[in-house]
């Protein structure tokens, strides 16, 4: 709502012979968006990442296309960080656009997100899906398919979050969502798959500025237990590995589910206000922060590609249902107590004859 944050991008549209915002963005369409471009000519295709146009050798002659990479928000950011992001990605879009100008290079701009802020579900899809979430949901109501980690031809994997990011020393912002299940810029292969032990190992290749290499991991287990005879996963640990000699361990609190079930919660991370918490095992730990929203994640028994049904960290005795049962209860126990107030009342036995004597009732009756 502030427009002064983004200035520049203001004055670029109303300076552009002709412009199209579109309200909202389609995770599907700006996926293939790319690639949509690349097949519809022959462009010289420039990854831009020092963000100065001038030292780029532009040929006006041959149809060029630049991809710029601005910096991610999340929603975790205190409100602060992200006007400050908005308005430093406006500066790089107004110094991008004039250094093109001054060059004398014929441009067309395409600004878009990777994915939507806000995820809009069919109200159907929704009543019917309930507590399964996204093992019956269709492609359409999601904002990308999950991550799949696979041995030979099955699944062996599943992982999926709406907001998948880190914060290193309370300052450097990591969002890893895109790179993860949009462009996949991931290297998975150290993951390994068994009966009862599962490691989902996320490798990314320079993530930030001053960062080389990050990995991370995910350890679970499948063990059976006797007193509810049947099989359970458990998301036992969290590991971040920094530049291959930063070590980061995380204990889990809060995940696990039936061995043949997938977990699903709203919100999984260190803070203390999550219903899944990830808690710091060793000094290095206490270093970073985790955000993940809309967690889900199946490391055995997948089936199909898809997930099974959803063992959700929230329960269903939440503290709305908690309140309703109580407010019934002390309802019905006043009116039963009503009730039984009125069955204790009784009726005279004998009545005054207005033709007779008067009735005299003696005290003890």
């Amino acid at each position: 709502g502030n427009k002064l944050l983004i200035n520049f991008l203001q004055e670029i549209l109303q300076s552009s012979p002709s412009s199209l915002v579109l309200p909202a963005v389609d995770c599907k369409a700006t996926r293939y968006l790319l690639s949509v471009l690349q097949e519809s000519g022959d462009w010289k295709l420039t990854n831009v990442t020092n963000l100065n146009v001038s030292q780029l050798e532009v040929n006006a002659s041959n149809p060029n296309l630049l991809m710029v990479q601005l910096q991610s928000l999340a929603s975790d950011l205190k409100e602060l960080s992200t006007l400050e992001a908005i308005a430093e990605n406006d500066k790089i879009i107004g110094r991008m656009t004039m250094d093109l100008q001054e060059q004398g290079i014929n441009f067309s701009v395409i600004y878009t997100a990777m994915r939507p802020s806000r995820i809009s579900r069919r109200t159907d899809v929704v009543a019917e899906l309930r507590r399964q979430l996204m093992a019956t949901e269709e492609e359409d109501s999601l904002s990308y398919p999950p991550l799949n980690v696979t041995t030979g031809n099955y699944s062996c994997i599943l992982f999926y979050a709406s907001n998948f990011s880190l914060k290193a020393n309370s300052s450097v912002l990591i969002d890893l969502t895109n790179a993860t299940f949009l462009t996949q810029n991931v290297d998975i292969s150290a993951s390994e798959c068994s009966d009862s032990n599962t490691t989902l190992s996320l490798k990314y290749t320079r993530p930030v500025n001053g960062i080389s290499s990050l990995e991370i991991r995910f350890l679970m287990t499948s063990k059976f237990y006797e007193v509810s005879a049947r099989k359970w996963s458990t998301l036992d640990s969290v590991e971040i590995v920094q530049d291959g000699e930063k070590f980061a361990k995380f204990s889990v609190s809060g995940i696990s589910a039936p061995a043949e079930y997938s977990f699903h919660c709203q919100l999984v991370g260190t803070s203390n206000h999550y219903p899944a918490r990830l808690v710091p095992s060793n000094d290095e730990a206490k270093n970073w922060d985790v955000f993940i929203s809309e967690l889900q994640i199946q490391g055995f028994n997948t089936i199909n590609n898809q997930f099974s049904y959803a063992s959700d960290c929230t329960g269903f005795f939440t503290p709305g249902i908690w309140m309703g049962l109580v407010t019934s209860i002390i309802l019905l126990w006043i009116l039963t107590y009503g009730i039984h107030m009125i069955m204790q009342l009784t009726t005279n036995s004998r009545f005054d004859d207005p033709k007779g004597p008067a009735l005299s009732v003696p005290q003890t009756e």
